[in-house]
C-alpha cells in the first residue's frame, strides 16, 4: 500500500472508531500530507511502514525552521497517533516518533472580550438588514451558551428546550451536553425564528437553526467574517474570533463566583484541567474569595 491508502484508512478509523470531527480529521491527514511533500522534495521514496526515526526527524527539523512552537507540537502529536494506529492495525512494530518530543508550550491565556465590548458588538448589528436578527442571535447564544463555533453552525431547532431553559448541544466526538439558556437569548432567537420563516430553506436543512440566504447552514468561516467585520465597524482593536466569545463566557463566569466544576460541564471539556486555564485570568478575584472565605483569613 501506498502514503495514500494507509491515510485513507487511518482517516476511516478517527471518523468511525474514535468519532472525530471532520475538521480534526483534517489536521491530521494534513500534517501526514506535509510529510509526504517532504519526502517527495527529498525524493526519499519509503512507505509508512518503513520510514525510519531519522527520517522523520530531518522531516520536523525542516518543519521547526517553518512553523512557530505550537503549530510543531501539533504537527507530532498527530504524526504520533498516525504510527500508533499503524501499530495498533499490525502494519508497524514500533513507531519512529517513540524518542521525538515536542516543543515545550507556554501556557496561552485565551484573549477575552469585556462586557462592554460584547454588548458594542451586538449593538453594532444593522437590524434593519435580512440577517440582522440572525447575527444578534447567533452571537447572543455563542457568548449566553459559551459555544464553540462549530456547535453553533450546527444547532438544531429540535435541540432547543426552551420551556425546560437548555438547549442540547454535541461537541467534539459526538458527545452531548445540556447546557441552559438565558431568556434573553431564547428571546433574540425567538425574534431570529420569525424572520427564518420567511427562507426558501433547503432540502437536508429544515432543522438547521442558523442558515444563510440560500436556506443552508451557516460556515465556520462566514461566522468569522461576521465578527471580524462587527469588530472592525466598532474600532475594536483586538483580535477576536468566535471562540474569544466562549472563553469570555467562561472567564466572566468565573470571576462572579461561578464553580469551575460547573463552567467545565457547561463547555463540554473532557478534563477539569483544559478549564483550570481560566483560574489564570483573573489572580485578584481569586485573592478576594480566599479572603472573604479561608478561616484564617
Amino acid at each position: 500500500m501506498n502514503w495514500t491508502t494507509y491515510i485513507k484508512s487511518f482517516q476511516s478509523y478517527l471518523r468511525i472508531e474514535r468519532g472525530l470531527s471532520k475538521n480534526t480529521i483534517d489536521n491530521y491527514s494534513f500534517d501526514i500530507e506535509r510529510l509526504c511533500l517532504f519526502l517527495e522534495e527529498n525524493k526519499i521514496e519509503v512507505s509508512p511502514i518503513k520510514i525510519s526515526e531519522e527520517q522523520v526527524q530531518q522531516f520536523i527539523y525542516a518543519v521547526s525552521k517553518e512553523v512557530n512552537a505550537r503549530s510543531q507540537a501539533r504537527i507530532i502529536s498527530g504524526l504520533k497517533s498516525f504510527f500508533s494506529y499503524l501499530i495498533f492495525e499490525d502494519y508497524r512494530a514500533t513507531s519512529p516518533m517513540e524518542l521525538i518530543e515536542a516543543p515545550r508550550l507556554g501556557r496561552k491565556l485565551p484573549d477575552t472580550l469585556s462586557i462592554q465590548d460584547i454588548d458594542s458588538l451586538i449593538e453594532a448589528i444593522n437590524l434593519e438588514k435580512n440577517e440582522g436578527e440572525r447575527n444578534r442571535a447567533m452571537l447572543e447564544t455563542l457568548y449566553g451558551c459559551g459555544l464553540r463555533v462549530s456547535e453553533l453552525t450546527t444547532l438544531k431547532i429540535s435541540d432547543l428546550f426552551f420551556e425546560e431553559g437548555f438547549i442540547k448541544i454535541t461537541g467534539k466526538g459526538n458527545k452531548q451536553r445540556f447546557v441552559p439558556i438565558s431568556e434573553v437569548t431564547m428571546k433574540y432567537i425567538d425574534f431570529y425564528r420569525i424572520k427564518r420563516n420567511n427562507l426558501l430553506i433547503q432540502k437536508g436543512y429544515e432543522d438547521t437553526l442558523f442558515l444563510n440566504r440560500r436556506g443552508k447552514q451557516l460556515t465556520r468561516a462566514m461566522i468569522f467574517t461576521i465578527i471580524k467585520d462587527l469588530a472592525v465597524k466598532i474600532g475594536l482593536n483586538k483580535s477576536i474570533s468566535p471562540h474569544t466569545f466562549r472563553h469570555s463566557f467562561a472567564t466572566h463566569l468565573l470571576e462572579n463566583g461561578a464553580d469551575l466544576r460547573a463552567i467545565q460541564l457547561m463547555l463540554g471539556h473532557e478534563s477539569i484541567t483544559t478549564t483550570e486555564i481560566y483560574v489564570h485570568l483573573d489572580r485578584k478575584h481569586l485573592t478576594q474569595i480566599m479572603n472573604n472565605f479561608h478561616p484564617r483569613k
